[in-house]
């Protein structure tokens, strides 16, 4: 399985933030073949066993759950055995889950309440008004890192009766690009617009410091954690853990599911595709 060919077909195909995870899984499994003298083409079940033990050792349980998804997938694409419904994968798999259990840790919501803190210690600067965007962007959106951050001022519309959208055109739902729109608020528009006076209306609208003013540097999604922490610190709001960018989607529909609205909105709402994903991302966070 020569591995730069396979990424290279799957170019194009797949999301960038799809194929830089394959990409990082792959390394991690690569590692540890080496690391052990285990051939990276022609493993036995017992070896990819040995694996899901040892990274369960140092790895959340969803963590080694992933691994062995992308892994299944990328040797299933070079038409190779993917192993993972092997017995001795699947009984390392139960040992883990019994010993670690399913446990996922949540993202802390990132309500409309938290939102207005935060946007309270920005400042008027350049990068103060960016960080209100991005707040109120993706609280109101309710987009996946990546997704926020592929957001272009040509995306905006605004439709015959003055209400303000931004068209999703990709998401991780829609790899395809059929492409929905998402409302926004008045006051949301109206930023935006003081945004785009700032800046240009010519390319994404959040970006990075460096690439402030160039319309085709998009803001790294990874970034977007550190840029929370920041602000979240300057707020002083201890809130049990630290924002993240999925912290936007689970804030928001806290924010829906309080309001009375339907499963079947928010699940509209966020791009969720099954209930199941939306009541595991909210069990943490039930409301009496």
């Amino acid at each position: 399985m020569n591995i730069e060919e396979l990424f290279a077909q799957f170019d194009g195909a797949f999301a960038e933030q799809t194929l830089r995870a394959y990409r990082a899984d792959y390394r991690v499994y690569s590692t540890w073949c080496h690391a052990n003298g285990v051939s990276l083409v022609t493993p036995t079940s017992k070896d990819l066993a040995a694996f899901v033990d040892a990274m369960a050792d140092q790895k959340s349980s969803a963590t080694v759950r992933r691994y062995i998804d992308s892994l299944a997938t990328l040797r299933r694409m070079a038409r190779l055995d993917p192993l993972t419904q092997d017995p001795d994968v699947k009984l390392a798999l139960k040992r883990m889950y019994r010993r670690k259990g399913h446990g996922q840790a949540q993202a802390i919501p990132l309500t409309r309440a938290v939102m207005e803190k935060l946007v309270a210690v920005c400042d008027d600067s350049i990068l103060g008004v960016r960080d209100t965007v991005l707040l109120r962007l993706g609280y109101e959106s309710m987009r996946r890192r990546a997704e926020l951050c592929h957001f272009r001022f040509s995306d905006l519309e605004h439709r015959l009766d003055g209400r303000a959208a931004i068209r999703l055109r990709f998401s991780k739902a829609d790899q395809m690009g059929r492409g929905k729109l998402l409302p926004l608020s008045p006051q949301l528009d109206a930023l935006l617009r003081e945004w785009g006076a700032t800046v240009g209306t010519t390319g994404y609208i959040l970006r990075g410091k460096r690439g402030l003013y160039q319309g085709d540097t998009p803001f790294n999604p990874a970034s977007i954690n550190l840029r929370l922490r920041a602000l979240q610190q300057r707020a002083g709001l201890n809130l049990g853990g630290w924002l993240s960018g999925h912290s936007f989607r689970v804030g928001a529909a806290v924010d829906l599911l309080e309001a009375g609205v339907s499963m079947e909105k928010i699940m509209l709402r966020g791009g969720w595709r099954s209930e199941s994903s939306v009541i595991r991302y909210l069990r943490a966070w039930e409301l009496d």
